[in-house]
């Protein structure tokens, strides 16, 4: 179904890779998918391999409170001129423009400006290690000014290179390091770029890891094509796996199918021994032949829809057949009186809303419409601009945007300001709330689920977001779990 694919030997320069990092769009691709990297990524519009490279290396702490990533992306983009900070470091620092970034360039600089020895940019490097010791790097930038004082390098130009070398000590990479996180991220982006399905899969299968949740993993896959289909117990394994095309568009190849670890409750074992007596041929069968399973078991493969196929009918006519199913006589009746499985449920089907709380609650996902889908109409007449129309509201404009909080970022380097992105279902929106709009509204910043931001548009470089100015709960819904400050 899926080709094999050796990731040592993926195509180099692969257009739709370098396509979707100059889009941001890298939800799931390693290293390159943080609110932070997004926002860099549409400036840096990588086109080769060692750009990834620096883009791994730049969103760092170090090179940020170094106030090193402006001026790269700035010089990137020919609005400023590369500046080497000495005419003796251009052969180090030409090729990231001017700009240290790694720790072999600090190295060199040390050994350049200020003359260390190879043993003294040991120490260096060192002091820029693992405990990045305050105590040793205040005494190495000491010997640094009295280096440069015996070079002749004097005033702004030699605190700009101290600042450089103490600043990347908060945090930088070696180039080698960087280059192999570059790989990863090259192969993320070109599995998920033409493998989509299979991809999206391994993600799931591999959780908790990376920086969104499940949810919002599979609705920026199904934005993108793929189709992803419910837990169901008569064809879902214990993992996630891949299906057959399904009958409709958008899913010309493979399908994605829950697995029923995606139950939340559903222990390993009971989920094994419903593989073991597959098939089943009712609800009571199942509930007779798995022994293993628990009321509470089955009672929530029932709410999640995952006995649907055997009930052919909705949730809560599954729900009341496996109730009467798990009546200390009804599994033994069950095979002397067919016709009970026919008997009609009194419950009226799960409305909307209860549906996308019955998938949040029971899987922490839903494969349906996106809960703000169903709000559409809402959203309109409140005058609410759709994640995917952004990119056409003219810079500086004032907007309205709604949807389900999918994270709260506060960094450290970011001076108090607080970063939202939300989601709806076209796609996500960021945020940027200041300290004194945060205070105001902090409690519904952190306590709600579903948020309408007034603010206004910025963008800069193909990078948007809305500069809140005005933040405001939506009625309480159903909706997935948020990335909070981590």
């Amino acid at each position: 179904m899926v080709p094999e694919v050796d990731i040592a030997h993926l195509p180099a320069d692969d257009p739709a890779v370098f396509e979707a990092l100059q889009k941001a769009d890298t939800i799931g691709m390693f290293q390159v998918e943080s609110r932070a990297q997004m926002s860099a990524l549409p400036r840096m519009m990588p086109r080769r391999f060692y750009d990834i490279v620096v883009q791994v290396a730049i969103i760092r702490p170090g090179p940020i409170v170094g106030k090193m990533v402006h001026p790269y992306l700035n010089r990137r983009q020919g609005r400023e001129a590369p500046d080497c900070l000495h005419p003796s470091l251009e052969p180090v620092l030409k090729r990231t423009l001017g700009v240290p970034l790694f720790q072999e360039q600090l190295l060199r600089m040390a050994m350049i400006a200020a003359g260390f020895t190879g043993g003294e940019a040991e120490e260096l490097r060192r002091a820029m290690g693992f405990k990045r010791s305050e105590k040793r790097m205040a005494e190495i930038e000491v010997k640094l000014r009295a280096g440069m004082d015996r070079t002749g390098i004097h005033g702004k130009v030699q605190d700009d290179i101290v600042h450089s070398i103490t600043a990347f000590a908060l945090y930088g990479f070696p180039e080698s390091h960087a280059a192999s996180f570059a790989l990863l991220t090259y192969a993320s982006a070109y599995l998920k770029c033409h493998h989509l399905a299979a991809f999206t899969c391994a993600m799931l299968n591999n959780q908790p890891m990376g920086f969104y949740s499940p949810a919002i993993l599979i609705k920026d896959a199904q934005r993108h094509g793929l189709r992803v289909l419910p837990v169901d117990v008569t064809k879902s394994e214990w993992q996630c796996t891949l299906a057959p095309p399904g009958p409709r568009p958008p899913a010309p190849g493979p399908c994605l199918r829950l697995g029923l670890r995606y139950a939340r409750g559903l222990r390993e074992e009971a989920a094994r021994a419903i593989l073991r007596a597959r098939p089943f041929s009712s609800i009571d069968d199942l509930a007779f032949r798995v022994r293993e399973l628990r009321k509470d078991e089955l009672n929530r493969l029932a709410e999640i829809g995952a006995l649907n196929s055997l009930d052919q009918g909705h949730r809560r006519d599954a729900l009341w057949q496996a109730q009467r199913a798990i009546l200390p006589v009804g599994p033994l009746l069950a095979p002397l009186e067919e016709d009970s499985e026919d008997e009609p449920s009194p419950l009226p089907p799960m409305n909307t809303e209860e549906r996308l709380y019955a998938d949040y609650h029971g899987t922490g996902v839903t494969v349906g419409k996106h809960p703000m889908a169903y709000r559409r109409a809402e959203m309109n007449a409140l005058g609410v601009t759709r994640a995917a129309d952004l990119a056409k509201v003219p810079n500086g404009r004032l907007v309205r945007i709604a949807g389900a909080v999918i994270v709260r970022q506060r960094p450290g380097t970011a001076h108090g300001f607080v970063f939202l992105s939300v989601e709806d279902e076209t796609g996500i929106m960021n945020a940027i709330v200041a300290p004194a709009t945060f205070d105001r509204y902090k409690f519904v910043v952190l306590a709600e689920r579903y948020l309408i931001i007034d603010g206004v548009l910025q963008n800069l470089d193909g990078v948007i977001s809305v500069k809140a100015g005005r933040i405001a709960p939506l009625r309480a819904g159903a909706a997935p779990s948020s990335h909070n400050f981590h």
